[in-house]
């Protein structure tokens, strides 16, 4: 076989992958190379010292919650007004009893994922109220938005996790809204899921519906939907957070808690100082997790932004950021739970060169770092305000970069080509040789949405760039989508509670 017909014969098995719709993926990827080790002993000392003064000396607000504040008075914490403090090792303590992994079960079993100890799972963007495409440019997101997004997402293999606000749908009431958005991502997908969270109700429909789908016998002992919570940064809990702690926690779900520090706003504009802040803020509500259900899975989250200055507004991708989530890597460890930071993060308002530059080594430092669960993996732009459709698709053709990394090296004798040479002569070359044909859809990761083609056949194809390729790769994906089974009782048990919570309100548009 000529070099040509090996380059041809190259070039259409290439072709014919891109036009796939769903590749073969595994559910979540497994680890097997070392975590990055980025801040030595004394530095991590030095922040846990740091947070743990913070929670004796300091202490956290917890407002508006009279239970919450009588659950830490009867734990034995310094309750004075809505100040709670914790005496020294208190919060390590009670954090000891939080699982250092779990898994959270999808309805397809083969979609359940693994979070914590080696593993990581990629979740789509969360929380953008509008959206954007090439051709519809920038608006606010609709209940239309919302199923083309939750069915992308359930599409891409490298996407392990739907998340939950993939864009808001603002054509649908406020108090409603929720159980269109968890039904849309129970009915176009069998991959988990997270919950609502903004007002108690919405977090025990989350739960309900939840029951419904995977039954009330399994979930009392499976954790099988799970809800994001913000502390209100700096040392202050909310009763939203509280709520869904015991809403989510008390069901034996899971909780996502994540101080948001905007570095010089809500937190020291030191890097040193916000860690241990966000430190001291999610050990406290971590703890409180367990007093509430001890062994209730939760993770630790961590969201660090930097800022400009000069401007105030936040940016992303800069290297303060970026090396926090190789420290808090390293603390999530040490404290042994899971963890969530980082994700394909960037203030750019378009998929341009400086979102791929930001995303980039936001998410490199997120994979390497050692994060168990990366929420805003693909689709964030314009600092969180936008899920761009084209971003989207080019973040999570990079994660599946990402998933090959992390797999590490193969050093077996296949790996090592220990036979390779036994048909390529020295000066020869291995196109054609039976190692190379026999390692060819596996050796190289193939990015789909990366033009590597000549000039010449760019050209041809319309000199599209990477956006105008991203969009024709949705369109295609939306036309060829198919629906996952789901069984007919559950959906129309679902549809019926749906419809029955929503007949005992009116609509509420704020």
């Amino acid at each position: 076989m000529t070099n040509t017909q090996i380059g041809n014969r190259a070039h259409r098995r290439s072709r014919g992958r891109r036009q796939r719709t769903v590749q073969p993926a595994p559910a979540f990827v497994r680890r097997e190379i070392p975590f990055f080790e980025f801040l030595g002993e004394e530095g991590l000392e030095r922040i846990e010292t740091q947070a743990d003064e913070l929670i004796q000396e300091v202490g956290l607000d917890f407002c508006d919650d009279p239970r919450a504040l009588e659950v830490w008075k009867a734990a034995g914490a310094d309750v004075k007004g809505m100040r709670v403090r914790l005496p020294k090792g208190m919060a390590r303590d009670l954090c000891k009893t939080a699982p250092r992994k779990f898994r959270q079960h999808a309805r397809n079993p083969e979609r359940t994922v693994e979070i914590g100890g080696r593993s990581a799972v990629f979740a789509a963007v969360y929380g953008p109220p509008f959206v954007r495409d090439l051709k519809g440019g920038r608006r606010y997101g609709s209940m239309a938005d919302f199923e083309n997004l939750a069915k992308l997402a359930y599409m891409l293999p490298h996407i392990h996790h739907q998340g939950f606000v993939i864009c808001e749908p603002c054509d649908v009431p406020v108090n409603k809204r929720h159980l269109d958005m968890l039904y849309a991502h129970m009915k176009y997908s069998d991959k988990p899921t997270l919950g609502a969270i903004t007002e108690m109700g919405r977090a025990k429909d989350s739960v309900d519906m939840a029951r419904i789908l995977h039954g009330a016998d399994f979930m009392e002992e499976n954790c099988v939907i799970m809800g994001n919570v913000n502390t209100n940064s700096p040392l202050l809990v909310d009763r939203v957070v509280t709520e869904a702690i015991y809403t989510y926690c008390g069901a034996n779900q899971g909780m996502i808690i994540s101080p948001f520090i905007l570095g010089g706003a809500m937190g020291p504009v030191t890097t040193a100082a916000s860690i241990a802040q966000a430190m001291a803020e999610v050990m406290v509500c971590i703890a409180f997790t367990q007093l509430v259900r001890p062994g209730a899975p939760v993770i630790m989250g961590n969201f660090l932004s930097s800022m400009s200055l000069k401007s105030g507004a936040p940016t992303f991708g800069m290297p303060e950021p970026v090396a926090s989530h190789y420290i808090i890597g390293q603390l999530s460890r040490r404290l042994g739970v899971p963890l969530r930071s980082g994700g394909s993060l960037t203030a750019s308002k378009i998929p341009d060169a400086q979102a791929a530059a930001e995303s980039a080594d936001s998410m490199q430092s997120t994979a390497l770092g050692g994060t168990n669960f990366v929420l805003q993996s693909a689709g964030w732009l314009e600092g969180g305000l936008v899920t761009g459709y084209e971003k989207m698709i080019l973040d999570a053709d990079r994660l599946g970069g990402y998933q090959k990394l992390l797999g590490g090296v193969d050093t077996s004798d296949n790996g090592l080509g220990v036979n390779a040479y036994t048909d390529v002569e020295p000066g020869g070359h291995f196109l054609g040789s039976d190692h190379t044909m026999a390692n060819y859809e596996t050796a190289y990761y193939d990015a789909a949405m990366s033009d590597s083609e000549c000039f010449e056949q760019w050209e041809e194809e319309g000199s599209k760039d990477a956006a105008a390729r991203a969009y024709d790769r949705w369109n295609q994906m939306l036309n060829e989508y198919e629906a996952p089974p789901l069984d007919p009782a559950k959906d129309e048990e679902l549809l019926a509670y749906i419809a029955k919570k929503k007949e005992s309100m009116e609509d509420a548009w704020y």
